[in-house]
């Protein structure tokens, strides 16, 4: 489907993807849609990286704070974090999507095993069609939205795809942002426990694959950050240690050092002024 190109417009779709996923929550008050310039932490990108298990979710919360209104960790696309960020995670439309394929989450491990033609039908990369690339459309559009107010953003993955962190680095600077990591790190084991304990199960041989990929990534990801890469040691849960947490609110109050944002954020003002 073309993106539409008028703001007007652009709303107007954005709700109707939300309407289909039953995902109101994406659209808290209007005031998420129009604050632009005016919202806190405009032009930041917090990316997370960690393998299944790793607990991510966990983290984030422990640093935003990120609860819903019954005090439990709070985490839909684009819900609001502490500091202004919305969360960005194609796992959620992916539930979603399955949920209306009345496929139960639960059930992706033996699915895999014992019937490889729905598997490449919630899965493929090459069918749009897909399960998966379906949700991976619904964020794209969600994404583009937020980007194009530069609302200040945590995007959460794997980071199992070194070049596509690159590239996803890269487009946010692109876009004026200020970009940071938090890589949370958890052992085999631990991360094996908790797959096993999760809805969503994934096959063992998956969940080896996977964490020795973003483990084999964790490096490159320090070297591509640079001072703005944090580490948390997840294996047990718990608070993350306070030099990650005064790093990040660092980050997180410091004016904004991208050249393209700081252009950005001018004319904004001056189209506000006229």
């Amino acid at each position: 489907m073309t993106m539409p190109l008028s703001s007007d417009s652009l709303r107007q779709y954005v709700r109707q993807v939300i309407t289909e996923q039953r995902h109101s929550s994406i659209l808290e008050t209007p005031r998420t849609l129009e604050e632009g310039v005016y919202d806190p932490n405009i032009l930041k990108a917090v990316f997370t990286a960690g393998g299944p298990g790793s607990g991510k979710s966990f983290t984030a919360d422990a640093i935003f704070g990120a609860r819903n209104s019954k005090g439990k960790p709070y985490f839909d696309n684009a819900s609001f974090l502490g500091g202004g960020l919305k969360y960005v995670n194609s796992d959620r439309f992916f539930e979603r999507e399955l949920e209306r394929a009345g496929i139960d989450p639960s059930d992706l491990a033996r699915i895999e095993q014992e019937d490889p033609e729905l598997w490449d039908k919630i899965q493929s990369v090459s069918d749009p069609s897909s399960v998966r690339n379906i949700a991976k459309g619904h964020l794209s559009i969600l994404r583009k939205f937020l980007e194009s107010g530069r609302l200040g953003l945590l995007v959460d993955g794997t980071g199992r795809d070194y070049e596509k962190m690159v590239r996803e680095k890269q487009h946010a600077e692109d876009m004026g942002y200020d970009t940071y990591m938090i890589f949370v790190d958890t052992s085999l084991p631990v991360a094996l426990e908790r797959n096993a304990n999760r809805n969503r199960v994934l096959p063992e041989k998956a969940v080896r694959d996977l964490w020795q990929q973003v483990q084999d990534n964790k490096a490159r990801y320090e070297e591509l950050f640079g001072a703005n890469f944090v580490s948390v040691d997840n294996t047990e849960y718990g608070p993350p240690p306070q030099q990650v947490v005064k790093s990040l609110n660092r980050f997180m109050a410091e004016p904004i050092r991208n050249a393209a944002g700081q252009a950005w954020i001018q004319a904004e003002l001056e189209k506000k002024a006229r």
